[in-house]
């Protein structure tokens, strides 16, 4: 027996238990076994039957995950030829099963750092505009949300509350509500990573309360150019103290 037979034969036998969401519980496992490179682009997945034997479930179940997966991009239904897995420049790197799959594999921080570069370009464009555009209420809550970050900075869950609420205000005094949209649907689906959250500690809230000051005097002296580089810097340099240095990270280059 080979060892992935093994490993469907155990995943097989896990199967047992019975999710309540089957069809959504195979997608999932699909999707893994997608980016995972165990059902390669180009490449077809089981038929139908085969995985009904896998995940012990009915040609229903199996047919209703195949649709998730195609509504992901990663497949293709072609009559007579079976289930195509699709390139990965189709694949959905906003879906949540998706990019959660690819955090998990050894590559996964390329993933991180390519999120980051997509939030502190967007970011820094919301902070440019909301430079422009703060009013003086605006500015007083920021300077608040930066001092109670200070008083925060050996509670690292209390201070990323704040922290969090700090860029979401940025965000919305831009109005630009699907850059914000966005940014929040992508670190919604990263918080839990620990791989992206890193190893909070006094020294990286402190190191990363500079960087909101920064960003909040360029901000409350209506200075877009000054509060795009305050944030661009600031994102690139938080995440890479939580990711453990530089090397290797060719996406985070300007």
């Amino acid at each position: 027996m080979t060892a992935i037979e093994r490993s469907n034969g155990a995943q097989a036998a896990a199967w047992t238990r019975r999710p309540r969401n089957l069809a959504g519980a195979v997608a999932a496992e699909l999707v893994v076994r997608i980016v995972t490179g165990m059902y390669p682009p180009g490449g077809a997945i089981p038929p139908e039957s085969a995985l009904c034997t896998n995940f012990s479930v009915s040609r229903t179940v199996i047919r209703e995950a195949v649709k998730m997966l195609q509504e992901k991009g990663l497949v293709q239904v072609r009559q007579g030829s079976g289930t195509a897995v699709s390139p990965p420049t189709m694949w959905n790197m906003l879906d949540k099963a998706v990019l959660g799959a690819f955090i998990a594999e050894a590559d996964g921080l390329d993933v991180l750092d390519d999120l980051v570069v997509t939030r502190r370009l967007l970011e820094s464009d919301m902070a440019s505009v909301a430079a422009r555009l703060a009013d003086a209420d605006v500015v007083q809550r920021l300077g608040q949300l930066v001092d109670c970050m200070h008083e925060l900075r050996s509670d690292p869950v209390a201070y990323a509350v704040q922290d969090r609420a700090f860029h979401d205000l940025i965000m919305q005094t831009s109005g630009n509500r699907i850059a914000r949209g966005v940014v929040r649907s992508l670190e919604s689906q990263v918080l839990s990573a620990v791989r992206y959250i890193g190893q909070p500690s006094k020294e990286l809230c402190n190191a990363s309360n500079l960087g909101h000051r920064r960003i909040y005097e360029r901000i409350a002296a209506s200075d877009p150019l000054g509060a795009a580089d305050a944030t661009f810097t600031h994102i690139t340099e938080s995440w890479t103290l939580r990711r453990g240095g530089a090397d290797g990270a060719t996406r985070l280059r300007r």
